[in-house]
């Protein structure tokens, strides 16, 4: 029987490739050429087998730094917009000129956090990629810098590639970065740290692993790789660490060959609008629920009713994306409210017979419906 990791490789056809801003440029700041040219003749490789290819790259402000001639990244969103601006067009340029050598189309789609957030615009995002990848396109996807804030931003392209993946049902993720993969300690300061080359389960001892930001030129390290790995397993998406500079690294780790480190991904997938509920909504506050409530929640799917709620966090209105806490005030899940944050201040620990007499107005039972609500971990 094949393993795990060989059957995800060898089935995966549509496949979500990230590439950080260290891999595209030199410490310079400058684009290193040879790179991109490798890593597009090996997507394009890979689309020549039929298999549908989706290239998140970073590396828009890490560009237009090298242009402007900036040594530091720059710290203020007005400047990070601006150099974002500069950068995103040189770097298309040079994709499209590499893509069409090799006879293929590519488009540049451009996302905020706004338009996942929303689920019609989520719904619309995952009709284009669809039409595109049937058009043979290959999309190459960014943050939008250059209007984001943070209010709206993904944080990095870590998570954005992992959020792309699950909105598309991506087999496979393949996050390409200038090291190995996940180690047991940090191998710039330890030489004898050994590569964890498969992660069954991220616990607490693997997000442990993780240590801080990456380069000066980009924004993610192996934290926000291993917070990427979260929304892809539980979106029964496979994803591997692999250092790009390997030799053919691409076409390797998809024929299963053991380069960097495998997450295997679950194998009951949630569905497209719980992954949504968890992964794409930003929470407006949270709800601390009492041990009771939280063993129903998680061991037998209930929902959240009043009588279990110890707490409120924030200040979310009707429909709201809402974390769920346990007392020692852990995230476990995440969910729609059904009331707004004075309300359930006003009912929690109460029956439910009671709400219409606390509220005046009784429309729901339940605080969050089991059908509205999505277990972490």
């Amino acid at each position: 029987m094949l393993c795990a990791r060989a059957t995800v490789f060898q089935r995966a056809n549509r496949i979500i490739v990230k590439v950080g801003t260290s891999s595209l440029t030199y410490p310079t700041g400058e684009l290193n050429l040879g790179q991109i040219e490798r890593l597009v003749r090996e997507m394009v490789d890979l689309a020549n087998q039929g298999k549908q290819l989706v290239l998140v790259s970073s590396g828009a402000i890490g560009v237009g730094m090298g242009r402007l001639g900036l040594r530091r990244r720059p710290q203020t969103i007005p400047e990070k917009q601006a150099v974002a601006a500069v950068g995103q067009g040189l770097l298309m340029q040079i994709y499209e000129k590499f893509f069409a050598e090799y006879g293929r189309v590519a488009a540049q789609v451009l996302l905020t956090r706004g338009d996942v957030a929303d689920r019609r615009r989520y719904l619309n995002a995952r009709n284009a990629f669809l039409s595109l990848l049937d058009y043979r396109v290959i999309p190459i996807v960014n943050e939008n810098d250059t209007v984001a804030v943070e209010e709206i931003k993904f944080g990095d392209n870590d998570n954005l590639s992992a959020l792309v993946a699950s909105l598309l049902n991506a087999d496979l993720l393949v996050i390409l970065t200038d090291i190995d993969g996940l180690f047991d300690s940090d191998p710039r300061l330890n030489p004898l740290a050994r590569l964890v080359t498969r992660v069954e389960e991220i616990t607490p001892g693997v997000e442990s692993l993780a240590g801080g930001a990456g380069s000066e030129r980009g924004t993610g390290g192996m934290f926000t790789k291993i917070q990427a790995a979260k929304i892809a397993v539980s979106s029964g998406v496979g994803m591997v660490i692999a250092n790009n500079r390997e030799r053919d690294v691409l076409r390797r780790v998809c024929q299963g060959e053991e380069l960097g480190t495998f997450f295997v991904p679950r194998s009951d997938r949630l569905g497209s609008r719980k992954r949504w509920i968890a992964f794409n909504m930003t929470p407006a506050g949270s709800i601390v629920v009492d041990q009771g409530a939280r063993r129903a929640i998680v061991n037998e799917g209930r929902s959240l009713l009043p009588t279990g709620v110890m707490g409120v966090k924030g200040d979310f209105e009707i429909g709201d994306a809402v974390c769920l806490e346990g007392p020692d005030h852990h995230e476990f899940g995440r969910g729609l409210a059904n009331f707004s944050a004075r309300e359930v201040e006003k009912i929690m620990g109460r029956k439910t017979r009671e709400i219409e007499k606390i509220l005046g107005h009784c429309d729901y039972d339940e605080v969050v419906h089991r059908d509205n609500l999505v277990c972490l971990g």
